[in-house]
């Protein structure tokens, strides 16, 4: 078999017998792909991942032994491969998700919760496009995930400070950030978050393509990695500076032009929802030059619409770089189209975000209109 026909190798990980007979079932399905090993716990994981050196990981969490956490650690410290976690859409489920996505796993499918069969060949061609595109990922070894506990203590308090001290620099506006992300975001969000100070005087919108069981345990996780406060945002809430919104996952968002967040529960969007470019384009028509967009990696070309929007009314636009991107096809195409301001690496994305926002609070109001 030649390059160009190679199918890509499954390692399935799961406790249950008949969850890995559902999973080689859909993933056997297709031609492109094979299952050349299961694991009934994540001590097998290791093992098998170490001797068969499989292209992509399908990951279970909840297994006896060793679980689907320490075992995506393991995996990922030691004999790093791509992983996809097939995981439940509980509270308990998110939670255990958005960690594995801290420790290196590159995406998730949620099980879905239909019943004893669980339906899964619903999901399947969503699971086997996940798959394939995570099996052409260049992973790296992770550091182990880093708690920060007590830190969302002082939300609040640091909120009502910046509240209080960063009024509008132009009318009642501010500098408003949305940020646009997918597959790799949750991480690359952790990554960027500490790096954003308590007394930052703007609005954070993040668009996080997450399904709505996952993203208000998405904030309460993310309030754990930063100063600033964070929360879902609500349909009608006054948005104010020193606060990281997230847009719920069933819901478009936008900003209206009294500054108050207005929900849309309706279709997909160029096929997102939430869509990333509603969220920019709105904060862009309310914010003019305040508005800052920033684009994350993530597939598709979410962001790309959405950042000419803020680019065309005067803000700026930073873009993750490729080096650092799990998936570089959402930055790519705002590089593409030529509306970004400054392509960098993950790590140096907050600090531009801070000097961008302090120029601004710190601009004559003239300047701003």
């Amino acid at each position: 078999m030649n390059a160009a026909t190679k199918k890509t190798r499954v390692l399935i990980v799961d406790d249950s017998a008949f969850m890995r007979k559902v999973l080689q079932s859909i993933i056997s399905a297709d031609a492109q792909m094979e299952v050349v090993g299961q694991a009934k716990d994540g001590r097998e994981a290791v093992a098998l991942a170490q001797s068969l050196k499989p292209d992509v990981i399908t990951m279970d969490i909840n297994m006896p032994h060793v679980d689907g956490l320490q075992a995506t650690e393991q995996i990922m410290s030691q004999n790093p491969r791509p992983i996809v976690v097939v995981s439940s859409e509980t509270r308990d489920g998110a939670a255990s998700t958005l960690v594995a996505l801290e420790l290196g796993a590159i995406d998730f499918i949620p099980k879905p919760s239909s019943g004893i069969d669980l339906d899964m060949n619903s999901i399947g061609e969503d699971l086997n496009r996940k798959l394939k595109m995570a099996a052409k990922v260049r992973v790296v070894r992770t550091a182990a995930r880093v708690d920060r506990p007590g830190v969302h203590a002082t939300n609040s308090i640091a909120a009502k400070h910046v509240r209080a001290n960063h009024a509008s620099a132009a009318g009642n506006r501010f500098p408003i950030v949305v940020i646009a992300a997918s597959t790799g975001g949750p991480a690359a969000v952790m990554n960027l978050a500490p790096g954003l100070p308590k007394d930052l005087p703007a609005a954070i919108v993040l668009v996080q393509h997450m399904p709505a069981s996952f993203t208000s345990q998405y904030a309460l996780q993310l309030a754990n990695a930063t100063e600033m406060e964070v929360k879902e945002a609500t349909a009608n809430e006054a948005i104010a500076p020193g606060v990281i919104y997230i847009c719920p996952g069933s819901h478009h968002l936008r900003v209206s032009t009294d500054g108050k967040f207005t929900l849309d529960a309706g279709e997909r969007i160029a096929g997102y929802r939430p869509c990333a470019d509603v969220a920019m384009e709105t904060a862009a028509a309310w914010a003019g030059p305040l508005a800052t967009g920033v684009v994350l990696t993530g597939m598709g070309n979410d962001g790309a619409r959405g950042a000419q929007a803020i680019y065309s009314a005067g803000g700026k636009v930073f873009v993750q770089d490729e080096a650092t991107s799990v998936i570089f096809g959402m930055p790519a195409e705002v590089i593409k189209s030529g509306f970004v301001t400054q392509v960098l690496p993950l790590d140096q994305i907050a600090a531009a975000i801070e000097r961008r926002v302090r120029d601004l609070a710190n601009a004559p109001q003239a300047v701003l209109r």
